[in-house]
């Protein structure tokens, strides 16, 4: 069996790392608003090279702090509205409207998957105040003159980095490309904990004062409360956890884009559509969280990829405006988004896989007869 994603794999090489980590954090006592967390932080803003990174508890939380201290700073009220991909997952959605804002959807590149930049500014209203770029299955999700538009209409830039960590554009890491970023660190996400684990990264001190208390139910000295807060805590051992993993992400990447390469190399299926990218091997501006192709009988392919012991999994078999959750959404009408969610189909592809297991893989997709 060829698993989709295999964490115990993914993990065993730091496996005596991690244990080590752990002993000393149960040794030391000190499980919350430790040391680790600290260093993390810390860690990951020299990583980023931004001024401020806060560890909250996922990356759900990551996003949805970001917006409600945007409403604590008075820059957004309640109501307002944020524009974000139709195609991403619904975590996205979720923020928005836990912060008691309104989630625009706004139609995606087919090619890229990512936001089609120049549907933006049609959706942009009186309204408006944010963008969400969504760096959906690893592919940095920006665009030269993005600022210039979020400039032009007095809006932040809100980046969704929960799959593409370590990923850049042009020399800049996906979490500093905008006003403030939102990370994951699930375990199967690129830089992965061993639980539920997020961040934000801003260069706005402010706004990450207002994050940390937000997070620590409003609370920045014991028991003065600022802010109706929540409780969103990363713990010591999470923390250290990723600080291990940490040191080893840019080499997983690498590998990452030497896997997808063997994909691309080998998948000839004339009707199956590959990701198109030039120079993927050294092109730091996809770290591949997913390998995602499309296929017209995707439910076949998947089906005969599981009868060859190959796991596979839809991102996302349905697309939020059709969700139950977002009946208020359900009306709408996405042609991209939809076929999108129709036809994509991942791929096996993490740092635990070899070239042959991908080569496999992709044998496997040529010899598929169902399109």
């Amino acid at each position: 069996m060829i698993k989709f994603s295999d964490l115990q794999k993914i993990n065993r090489p730091y496996a005596e790392e991690l244990k080590a980590v752990a002993a000393e954090v149960i040794d030391s006592g000190r499980y919350l608003f430790g040391p680790k967390v600290l260093q993390l932080e810390q860690s990951l803003s020299e990583y980023l090279s931004v001024d401020h990174v806060v560890a909250v508890g996922n990356g759900l939380d990551a996003l949805r702090l970001i917006l409600q201290a945007y409403i604590e700073k008075g820059e957004f009220n309640k109501g307002d509205e944020v524009l974000l991909p139709a195609n991403t997952y619904i975590a996205t959605f979720l923020s928005i409207v836990h912060a008691g804002l309104v989630p625009v959807p706004v139609e995606p590149d087919f090619e890229t998957f990512n936001l089609d930049f120049e549907k933006l500014e049609a959706r942009i209203g009186g309204k408006t105040k944010a963008i969400v770029p969504v760096h959906l299955y690893g592919r940095v999700c920006w665009d030269g003159n993005l600022k210039g538009l979020a400039a032009k209409y007095n809006l932040k830039i809100i980046e969704d980095n929960a799959q593409a960590f370590g990923a850049e554009w042009l020399g800049q890491k996906t979490g500093a490309l905008g006003h403030a970023a939102a990370f994951s660190f699930f375990p199967s996400k690129i830089l992965g904990a061993l639980g539920d684990a997020g961040a934000v990264a801003t260069r706005d001190a402010e706004l990450a004062q207002i994050i940390q208390s937000l997070a620590n139910y409003g609370s920045k000295d014991k028991y003065q409360n600022l802010y109706k807060g929540v409780n969103s805590r990363m713990d010591e051992m999470q923390a250290a956890f990723l600080l291990v993993k940490l040191k080893y992400v840019d080499g997983e990447n690498h590998w990452r884009r030497t896997l997808a390469k063997t994909y691309l190399e080998h998948i000839v299926h004339p009707e199956i559509i590959l990701p198109h990218l030039s120079n993927v091997e050294n092109d730091p501006s996809h770290v591949w969280h997913l390998f995602v192709v499309r296929s017209q009988d995707r439910d076949g392919l998947k089906a005969y990829l599981m009868d060859k012991d190959v796991q596979t999994l839809v991102h996302y078999p349905i697309p939020p405006h059709h969700q139950s959750a977002f009946k208020g959404l359900n009306h709408m009408s996405f042609p991209i988004t939809e076929r999108i969610h129709r036809e994509v189909l991942s791929l096996p592809l993490d740092p635990s896989l070899s070239k042959e297991s991908v080569q496999t893989v992709a044998a496997f997709v040529n010899g598929f007869k169902g399109c």
